[in-house]
């Protein structure tokens, strides 16, 4: 939702109309989390802070009630070490007392050196939350690697289009599994623009309504990331 600094929106008009479509969808508060990508979106701590805070000015004169708050998705990278020892990791917030890093694989593989790093982190007070694990090439022809990172100690967090097959039938089956299976604690939007990678919050919510039983949904959608985020900046 962040204008104009990775793959999302490119202007604060197109931001205003994600905004829209999300309280439309019944979302109250958003997490922008552009992505931290080296060598693609060299976003920082500091540009995303910047970058927030100016469409939160931009909301309130607009009289769009959306609240936001910034994080980043850091695709996983050597780098993570470095930036989480000088303080310079965007934290989506906390769980069971460790900062909470949305965690971004290659679409293409889990990379060789991924459970170190996982490890690393735990052990560094660092909880690793992996985004849309179900888009994953690897976890898709092996579940076993979502077991292992799951057992790991990773929570994860899936894509609500996954789930109303706006990727692919073999995304949707897997991402039906993960949830069959209470291997999700998160169902988020991703939203990327309006189209193609909309907010999909209350059609997502609906359907799961009629398989789940309301408390698991309730926690996908809104108790456990109300209970990561409560400390974040809300704007």
């Amino acid at each position: 939702m962040l204008p104009g600094i990775d793959d999302g929106a490119h202007s604060v008009d197109i931001a205003l109309q994600m905004a829209r479509q999300a309280l439309d969808n019944g979302v109250t508060h958003v997490v922008c989390t552009p992505h931290i990508h080296s060598g693609y979106y060299d976003n920082s701590l500091t540009t995303i802070q910047t970058a927030t805070n100016e469409l939160a000015e931009y909301f309130q004169l607009q009289q769009c009630p959306l609240k936001i708050a910034c994080a980043a998705e850091v695709r996983i990278c050597p780098e993570i070490m470095r930036w989480q020892a000088s303080g310079d990791l965007p934290y989506l917030g906390q769980w069971q007392g460790k900062d909470v890093l949305l965690l971004e694989l290659p679409h293409s593989h889990v990379p060789a050196g991924t459970d170190k790093l996982i490890k690393w982190l735990l052990s560094n007070n660092v909880q690793p939350l992996i985004a849309h694990p179900e888009r994953n090439r690897d976890i898709l022809q092996d579940y076993r690697k979502f077991t292992q990172l799951k057992n790991l100690g990773c929570l994860f967090q899936l894509t609500a289009g996954a789930l109303l097959g706006r990727f692919s039938a073999a995304i949707e089956a897997l991402a039906w599994r993960m949830l069959d299976e209470h291997g999700i604690s998160i169902i988020a939007s991703d939203s990327h623009n309006l189209e193609r990678r909309p907010n999909e919050m209350g059609k997502c919510r609906a359907r799961l309504t009629e398989y789940f039983d309301p408390v698991y949904v309730s926690n996908l959608f809104e108790q456990t990331p109300m209970i990561i985020t409560q400390h974040l900046l809300w704007r």
